[in-house]
């Protein structure tokens, strides 16, 4: 199994999380992952091509929003809720409910 979690939680900042959450596609995947624990970037946007979604998960994992880890050929992502709540309480909660 090899991870990639992306900045550190005190490296995370608000910017990048607003800049990475400014995108239509990027936020739905933020509000899938909030309904689940981790899912398979197939699962998330299943009619988007690959070289579009790793542009998508890029963006969201270097922000600090998601982490991924490859097990296999499936890679799948997670939100960093925790993270991300105790860096910016309530912005996760603001994200989903919309």
């Amino acid at each position: 199994m090899e991870n990639d979690e992306g900045p550190a939680r005190g490296d995370i900042t608000i910017e990048a999380v607003l800049a990475a959450l400014d995108h239509p596609l990027r936020l739905r995947v933020v509000r899938a992952l909030a309904a689940t624990r981790e899912m398979t970037c197939q699962e998330i946007l299943p009619e988007v091509t690959k070289s579009t979604a790793s542009h998508h998960w890029k963006v969201l994992r270097e922000a600090g929003v998601v982490e991924q880890r490859r097990e296999g050929r499936y890679l799948y992502l997670r939100l960093r809720r925790d993270d991300l709540d105790s860096r910016f309480p309530g912005v996760v909660d603001a994200v989903v409910l919309g």
